[in-house]
């Protein structure tokens, strides 16, 4: 079974302020619709996006990094266990109890020391009697009066039983026929025939129909080194139980198969095809049992539900997002290689900023945006459009600006110049450190081209690196093997943004 499906909701890679702000207020009008939504990154935060975060008070959004699902997505059987020390017959309870096939046997620390399963229970009433006589004799006192319900009267360090087994049932020669040497001995409460069998030299005796033994028995049990139990089941029950008294550290897996919580679905489907097993324990990080993956959850996994904002490009969204189960897409970019298998709610509009589409559906839908996350949303807006100097800014974008620092309380222009302040980048930064902040891939016309945009708060700094600006935008043009490389530095001036000469490559064709 799956969990109640979370939709995960993500801008593109390299996320800049539009694409966090755009995933967090989706995922909260989701919400408000009654859908469990999460909203994601798909890498590390720039500067403008961490202090927007701060000062509104969001968290940041989950790190997704692929669009399979996990076992840790799945809702696993419960982690039931048994130990080593668990008898045969406690397993057999605990499997009808619980309606499981199969245990894992952990340790103290919950790591996992082995594996039993049904199959393995089954072969001990169906295996070779001298299997099950080698179990016996490695079976303690203490676990085999826990499997017959029994009282120890007495215990020794220096027991000799064999595993072999026999009920005395007494005729006329009492016991005098009978082979009693290292045997674990089933008998009734005829104290004569216990002490005889004790001086036979006996491994352990089992009495049955009985509440005490007498005190000369008792003493020559001391003498011999003799067990004794009073079960606390008739002859038969005794004999069955018995058998089911060796503790599971005896016939367990000791390498089971195991599969981690981080594993994707799809992989751990491929691994259960190679095996027979039915159910699989699970580890955490720490190697310590989480629970039970089966068949059933495999056959039945679904990949992720994703909703993509601020991007529809594949080669810009998470990792696998093709085998994802895409749901929406809200974007203001052009269309390129998108493609689904079934039909998509798809949202795109020729419009400066991705929030600014969201911000209308809040208002379509008549759900209200609480001032913080019109904060948010505002200084998405603000960045993407550069305070409304970009070519695509549009009416639309500075009509919905206003009604956000309205609802937010907040001064545009105020706003963006501490906004733009707390982004730009640290002089400490290295330029390639700058450049990646905030960067996209295209194929265009089959050229693939990359544009950075770096907001720095010192011109003169900036050209006094030119050397080092040209060797890290040729370090990335060469690793990414671009056609085409374009980073622009811009200097916020009172909100207005002056653009320094792109630095670009172009590969021979």
């Amino acid at each position: 079974m799956i969990k109640e499906e979370p939709v995960y909701i993500t801008g593109h890679q390299h996320p800049d302020t539009d694409s966090i702000a755009s995933a967090i207020a989706y995922a909260f009008f989701k919400r408000a619709c009654g859908i469990r939504a999460i909203p994601c990154r798909l890498g590390d935060l720039n500067n403008e996006t961490e202090y927007l975060l701060k000062r509104f008070g969001f968290p940041m959004p989950a790190l997704l990094k692929d669009a399979r699902i996990t076992l840790a997505d799945l809702e696993l059987d419960s982690p039931l266990a048994i130990t080593p020390e668990t008898t045969v017959r406690e397993t057999i309870q605990r499997m009808h109890e619980c309606e499981r096939n199969s245990f894992a046997v952990v340790n103290p620390d919950q790591t996992i020391a082995g594996y039993v399963s049904k199959s393995d229970l089954a072969n001990i009433g169906l295996g070779d009697t001298a299997a099950e006589i080698e179990l016996l004799k490695q079976t303690s006192v203490d676990e085999i009066a826990r499997s017959i319900d029994g009282e120890i009267v007495y215990t020794d360090n220096e027991t000799h039983y064999d595993g072999k087994t026999s009920i005395i049932a007494l005729n006329e020669a009492k016991v005098k026929n009978y082979n009693a040497r290292d045997r674990i001995i089933i008998v009734g409460n005829d104290a004569e025939a216990q002490l005889s069998l004790i001086e036979k030299g006996a491994g352990m005796i089992i009495a049955v129909w009985t509440k005490q033994i007498a005190p000369d028995v008792i003493e020559a049990a001391k003498q011999y080194h003799c067990p004794i139990i009073i079960s606390g089941h008739g002859a038969m029950n005794t004999s069955r139980y018995l058998f089911l008294a060796p503790p599971v550290r005896l016939i367990m897996t000791s390498d089971p198969i195991t599969f981690r919580m981080n594993e994707f679905a799809e992989d751990v489907g491929s691994k259960m095809l190679r095996t027979r097993f039915r159910s699989y324990p699970v580890i955490d990080e720490n190697k310590k049992l989480a629970g039970y993956a089966s068949r059933y959850h495999i056959l039945n996994h679904k990949n992720k539900k994703i909703i993509l904002v601020d991007h529809n490009e594949f080669s810009q969204s998470v990792r696998n997002v093709e085998k994802a189960q895409i749901l929406e897409v809200i974007d203001h970019h052009r269309i390129n290689d998108f493609m689904t298998s079934q039909p998509v709610s798809f949202r795109n509009e020729i419009i400066g900023s991705s929030a600014t589409i969201i911000a209308t559906m809040f208002r379509e839908n008549q759900i209200p945006i609480p001032a913080n996350l019109a904060g948010l949303l505002l200084g998405a807006v603000l960045s993407d459009t550069l305070v409304f100097q970009s070519p695509t800014t549009t009416r639309k974008d500075i009509d919905t600006a206003n009604i956000l620092a309205a609802l937010a309380d907040l001064d545009i222009e105020t706003f963006s110049r501490e906004m733009f302040t707390a982004a730009a980048a640290s002089t400490k930064q290295s330029i390639y450190e700058m450049i990646v902040q905030d960067i996209k891939f295209y194929d265009i016309n089959g050229v693939r081209t990359m544009i950075s945009q770096v907001i720095i708060p010192d011109a003169m700094a900036i050209k006094a690196r030119e050397v080092e600006i040209h060797r890290d935008m040729n370090k990335l043009y060469e690793k990414k093997e671009l056609d085409l490389s374009n980073c622009g530095f811009c200097i916020p001036d009172s909100c207005r943004f002056v653009w320094q000469p792109c630095v670009c490559g172009r590969r021979e064709r």
